[in-house]
């Protein structure tokens, strides 16, 4: 990238673009509501990068090609992750139209006591993902079976979403599988596993807290009585085959995940083994999606396609299991990638044009302390979260913006590599224009804003490293304090 003006833009200016987006994203909130991301969000972010690139250009004579070429290396930084959103998309409609998930649902609700359910929810999305290396990978799959048995046992959807998530991020935050542990230790200086251990410090923590909380709520909560659940199994038995042998699909792709196989590809295969058991033991499913009373080649064809990409509804018989097995596939996925270039666009001109680098370091300036240092860091994970709508580029930017600063300061580079995941990692996923906010609100059919406060792990996640800077507990002090 070529060199900018070397006049750096003062933090006053950078803020402006940022004031602007939060006061935009207020009126869009209060006069859209719930439909803010079909479009409204979208646009806000690209007036936000507006004005941002005006400022730059105009009062500070950047060249547009510097502010074009950070654009283009944001979008470029995503990519993999949009393609990633289509097969989840195709994922979440072939495994509840094959029958996978209704199975799931179906033998859950017989086997989960609904008083621990919460708790069992975000310990089953914790293991899973700590196995997978993957939350995005854990809350598309098993995520989704479990919102389903959650709902028919009488929990709203945000407490189940908040559990998933929770455990879903602290499994990934500490497996060393995940790319974003690999990438915060890294790109840090710190050693893997000195990094997870010393992670365990804050996460744990964090972790067992939640997991209080979703037992006492749980234990609180009043359960749909035996009937009810009854007629749930009913209608579930009514609508599919269910069989033991659809747990089949969730089986291999826990192999293909065993081989370390790359996300992409196991995302695809999985759904290839969703489509030919959709083909194999759904023969209604497959007229109602087909649109035919035949079983021909064509209706298959047509069904199969219609599953991976389109809006398909099932009647039931019940009105809560037909909102639940309603499916969008990749069609459903379009406003996220949306929403996700246009928040890449704002933070690619904000981290081109050097406003975002100006800001953080006018926060640099002012710290001294080992608790400001670690909670700066921790600010600085979150307003990139904010600005660059992407936890990689977020874990990437915090760590090399603090990184000789740590040095000369004589911290560990593992206390960098820490409070970045505090933050960066976890913070994401409860931002509404992220792509982890926007990819789990839709995957979960859960708005973010929604299921953003019971998300418990990830919000205390940040605040626990502050608190354990605070107290100094296995943290190298520096000679000069």
């Amino acid at each position: 990238m070529e060199k900018k003006d070397e006049k750096m833009i003062p933090a006053s200016a950078a803020l402006i673009p940022f004031a602007v987006l939060l006061l935009m994203l207020f009126f869009v909130i209060r006069y859209f509501g719930s439909s803010a991301l079909e479009g409204a969000s979208q646009v806000s972010l690209l007036v936000a990068s507006a004005v941002c690139v005006a400022i730059a250009m105009i009062v500070y004579k950047v060249r547009w090609h510097v502010l074009e070429t950070s654009l283009v290396d944001g979008v470029r930084n995503v990519s993999s992750a949009i393609v990633m959103l289509l097969l989840i998309g195709g994922i979440s409609g072939t495994w509840m139209l094959s029958g996978v998930v209704p199975t799931l649902i179906y033998y859950g609700l017989q086997i989960i006591n609904p008083k621990v359910f919460l708790l069992t929810c975000c310990v089953i999305s914790a293991l899973v993902s700590l196995l997978v290396g993957s939350s995005w990978t854990t809350i598309a799959t098993i995520g989704i079976a479990l919102v389903g048995i959650g709902q028919t046992q009488g929990f709203e959807p945000h407490w189940i979403a908040g559990a998933v998530i929770s455990g879903a991020y602290f499994g990934d935050k500490i497996s060393p599988l995940s790319d974003t542990t690999i990438l915060a230790s890294s790109s840090a200086g710190a050693e893997l596993f000195s990094h997870i251990r010393y992670m365990l410090i804050t996460t744990v923590p964090a972790f067992a807290i939640s997991l209080l909380i979703f037992l006492v709520v749980g234990f609180n909560a009043t359960p749909v009585g035996d009937s009810m659940i009854a007629d749930f199994l009913q209608a579930l038995q009514g609508s599919f085959n269910i069989t033991p042998w659809l747990l089949a699909v969730p089986l291999l792709t826990g192999v293909l995940i065993a081989f370390r196989l790359s996300a992409l590809i196991t995302l695809f295969f999985s759904m290839l083994f969703a489509v030919s058991a959709m083909l194999l033991t759904q023969p209604q499913v497959v007229q109602v999606v087909s649109g035919s009373a035949t079983l021909s080649f064509a209706d298959g064809f047509v069904a199969a396609f219609k599953a991976i990409y389109g809006h398909v509804a099932i009647d039931t018989g019940n009105a809560m299991l037909n909102t639940l097995v309603t499916t969008r596939g990749m069609t459903g996925m379009l406003n996220t990638i949306w929403l996700i270039i246009s928040a890449v666009c704002f933070g690619g001109v904000m981290l081109g044009s050097g406003m975002l680098q100006s800001i953080t370091r006018m926060i640099i300036q002012h710290i001294r302390r080992r608790a400001a240092v670690v909670s700066s860091t921790v600010f600085t994970g979150l307003f990139c979260n904010v600005c660059l709508a992407d936890q990689y580029l977020s874990i990437i930017l915090t760590n090399s913006l603090f990184k000789d600063f740590y040095g000369k300061k004589g911290y560990e580079p593992r206390l960098l590599s820490r409070s970045t995941e505090d933050s960066a990692t976890v913070t994401g996923v409860l931002i509404p224009w992220n792509s982890c906010g926007m990819t789990q609100a839709t995957v979960l059919n859960v708005a973010t804003l929604s299921y953003l406060p019971y998300c418990f792990f990830n919000i205390l996640s940040p605040v626990m490293s502050i608190i354990v800077a605070v107290v100094g507990y296995k943290i190298k002090k520096p000679k000069a304090e």
